[in-house]
């Protein structure tokens, strides 16, 4: 029997519902509400009585302590962020390609991922060139050999939302050094669910949302900034950016010399805290053990799915799989009614790219697996 890793007691969702869908909206724990609410009656709304202006940069420069924690690097190259679109979309502007060099992306990768360049090449003289993900393919040779010389920037997500395809992303990084290339990683999807190992991959910017794996609540986004880009000025300036921003000089544009540079202004001080806590939890369940609990219920599924009209969607080479995104599809029934079915029943997935995606979080048990196979069957 395959039990939960974490105590389904503090997630009261899972008294009614087997919920499979953490890559949406997460499940937050309660002692993650509990910690919000305490410090929303307790500081948030009593303004400053409570909290005074260096408590706000100590609650941020906390956030960073954990994050550097969770994502084995150094806490001044944290950002913390309004979201991780925040982050994406001011990229282009902070790398300025060289003209004519090509931006190299996955196709089927979140909108949030590709639409800043997009949006940039339109504007500026470079080319964008894509990467069809394949089911006979490893993602990541894929990549490596679309590399070319006019290549200036790889920017892709670590698992990608709709397949879980995984991207060996050391291996990638030790490829982008070599040749003088930037590399961006989305982690939404692998962070809080895969070890994150900043100080093995040769990246330049990672970059995540923080309400998905990570457990928290909308309204936070987190990136880790290599050293060499935090020697580029930020494109996007808010006040919070400067060295000292209660001084509220607002004469010169200077910044702080490390990643705190990219937090722009006041934020979702609640969010924070719940994210900080849920954080601690992931650190506390370990994210290696995670993984193997995903990959014991990822098993399971593939094993009651079989004899099924249900058919995984999956890279034919196992390695390039992440054990906790499976994608689904059967040629025969509507999708949305298959998904209403399994809604009816209490079971909660969502629909993207024609396919049912499923979750497996470290909440998750034998049991809801099996409760989902039975409904499909």
């Amino acid at each position: 029997m395959i039990q939960s890793l974490s105590n389904r007691v503090s997630y009261p969702s899972l008294e009614k519902h087997v919920y499979l869908n953490q890559a949406s909206l997460g499940l937050i724990s309660n002692i993650t509400i509990k910690k919000m609410n305490n410090f929303l009656h307790g500081v948030a709304r009593h303004g400053n009585i409570h909290m005074s202006d260096q408590d706000e940069l100590d609650l941020l420069q906390s956030m960073r302590i954990d994050a550097a924690q969770l994502f084995n690097c150094e806490p001044r190259q944290i950002a913390v962020l309004a979201s991780a679109s925040e982050m994406l979309s001011q990229i282009p502007y902070v790398l300025k390609p060289k003209a004519k060099s090509s931006i190299l992306m996955v196709q089927s990768d979140f909108p949030a991922v590709t639409r800043p360049w997009l949006k940039y090449a339109q504007d500026n003289d470079c080319q964008i060139l894509f990467v069809k993900e394949t089911k006979e393919n490893d993602l990541t040779d894929q990549i490596l050999r679309e590399i070319k010389e006019n290549i200036s920037v790889i920017q892709v997500s670590l698992v990608q939302f709709s397949s879980g395809a995984k991207i060996d992303i050391k291996r990638l990084g030790k490829e982008t050094k070599r040749c003088g290339i930037k590399l961006i990683v989305d982690i939404t999807q692998a962070a809080g669910a895969l070890p994150i190992m900043v100080k093995d991959w040769d990246a330049d910017i990672l970059i995540t949302s923080g309400y998905k794996w990570l457990g928290g609540h909308g309204g936070v986004g987190l990136a880790y900034i290599s050293d060499e880009i935090l020697d580029y000025p930020p494109f996007t300036v808010g006040w919070m950016s400067a060295p000292n921003p209660f001084a509220m000089n607002s004469t010169e544009c200077t910044f702080e010399l490390d990643a705190r540079s990219y937090t722009q202004s006041t934020m979702s001080y609640i969010s924070i805290v719940g994210l900080q806590n849920s954080l601690r939890e992931i650190i506390r369940l370990e994210p290696n053990q995670i993984e193997r609990h995903a990959k014991s219920l990822f098993n399971l599924l593939l094993d009651g799915l079989r004899g099924t009209k249900w058919k995984p969607k999956l890279n034919q080479i196992e390695t390039c799989n992440s054990p906790h995104i499976v994608s689904i599809e059967n040629s025969i029934d509507d999708l949305d009614e298959s998904l209403q079915k399994l809604k009816k029943n209490g079971i909660i997935c969502s629909s993207r790219t024609g396919r049912i995606r499923i979750s497996l979080a470290h909440y998750n048990n034998q049991n809801d697996v099996v409760r989902l196979i039975e409904s499909l069957s």
